[in-house]
């Protein structure tokens, strides 16, 4: 089954991770994404290694373990946007696409002739995202960003890490570039709500997306946590300021997370623990009253825990319905049965001779499939392919070549 962005096709000029995990989504859910990078070094991203993928004969490659992440099923063409050719080349393809996404300085593209209201008038239909740290307008939208400093601002290292009066405590960076992340599947939804509206009024649009935006609607439950009642959140490490018990605990050969979301669970999780007597406490009952003694509590759930090895508890919690897992490292996720189960790790062949590993995407469809057919792109690897797609002829391509343009 074709997947159910099959019919459309992505110029993505981003570069990084925002902008490519956003068109990597489009391109697992069957867009035809070209992927436009510089000449000779290509995205950023590319170089961002060690490691670096080996090809064939065990020679390391110029594609990092960065890359390979978030370019998934695309296109590479290689172009020069400083030169008129590279510019004229953008708008043949713009003409011809549904959807461009860039995350150049704001005002750059523009100063190209490829911004928005230039490339709208060679295709009305157009839907034009762009990504940078801060968006279009404000003091701020000049400025450069990185996710580490997005997280920063956005305040989720203020509440992110172990508590200041404890061993190892202060502001923590979640341990994934989570903002570039969730940046890029927010431009992949914003794009796909451009898509569904074009059919009705039949018009392009133009998405300004910025990352402490993003950053500060992941706020979320915190964010409330502080307008509704005016208090500052802290970092409590992994005790949950709204819901308890919900942290770490130590057993005989490891550690557990333990998630206990309603007072029907706590009061399983008591049984369990040979601790009934927990549930009936006034003062851990309700969650609101667990929540205000957790110092109290902690403790006493501490002791119990340290009495069986985590596969004990793990087994008799999920017998019950209690949320429980082990904290798994990174091999252990995908040697759970469960992902096996769901194969999220594929090896896609790779023109290196080798088999690349990729995980791939969490969308499961009844009527639409998601094919994974082509790996991260070498550096240019489609630009004659893409170039003849325009109906421009291999001596031009080559004369393109030798004046730097492709």
């Amino acid at each position: 089954m074709a997947g159910p962005l099959s019919h459309i096709k992505v110029l993505d000029l981003s570069r990084v991770l925002a902008g490519p995990w956003a068109s990597q989504i489009l391109a697992d859910l069957g867009a035809d994404v070209i992927k436009v990078e510089r000449p000779g070094d290509g995205d950023d991203a590319r170089a961002w290694g060690p490691p670096f993928l080996k090809d064939a004969n065990g020679a390391y490659t110029k594609e990092s373990g960065y890359y390979l992440a978030a370019n998934r099923g695309k296109r590479s063409l290689t172009l020069s946007l400083d030169l008129p050719e590279g510019q004229e080349i953008v708008r043949q393809l713009a003409a011809q696409s549904d959807i461009v996404l860039e995350n150049f300085k704001v005002g750059t593209l523009e100063r190209y002739g490829l911004g928005y209201d230039a490339l709208k008038q060679v295709n009305p239909r157009l839907i034009y995202c762009s990504i940078t740290g801060f968006g279009q307008t404000g003091p701020k939208k000049s400025n450069p960003a990185y996710d580490f400093l997005i997280q920063a601002m956005g305040g989720l290292m203020s509440i992110t890490g172990e508590r200041d009066d404890l061993p190892g405590g202060g502001p923590q960076k979640v341990g994934i570039p989570i903002i570039d992340i969730m940046t890029g599947v927010y431009t992949s939804v914003a794009v796909v709500a451009a898509l569904a509206g074009r059919e009705v009024s039949g018009k392009g649009d133009y998405i300004d997306i910025g990352m402490l935006d993003v950053m500060t609607g992941l706020l979320s439950n915190q964010a409330m946590n502080y307008l509704v009642a005016g208090r500052t959140p802290k970092r409590t490490g992994n005790a949950h300021p709204n819901i308890q018990p919900q942290k770490v605990f130590t057993c005989k050969n490891g550690d557990i997370v333990l998630v206990v979301g309603n007072d029907g669970q706590y009061e399983k999780l008591c049984a369990v623990l040979g601790l009934p007597e927990l549930a009936h406490d006034a003062r851990f009952a309700t969650n609101p009253e667990r929540v205000k003694h957790q110092e109290v509590l902690s403790p006493l759930l501490d002791q119990a825990f340290l009495r069986e090895n985590r596969e004990h508890w793990v087994e008799q919690l999920a017998k019950v319905g209690v949320p429980c897992g082990p904290i798994n490292t990174i091999p252990e996720v995908f040697d759970d049965p469960q992902i096996k189960h769901r194969e999220m790790l594929r090896y896609l062949p790779h023109p290196a001779g080798t088999m690349v590993p990729q995980v791939v995407s969490p969308f499961r469809f009844a009527n639409a499939g998601l094919e994974y057919k082509n790996p991260p792109p070498t550096l240019g690897q489609h630009s004659d392919e893409v170039l003849r797609e325009l109906g421009i002829a291999d001596a031009r391509i080559a004369q393109l070549r030798e004046l730097k343009v492709v």
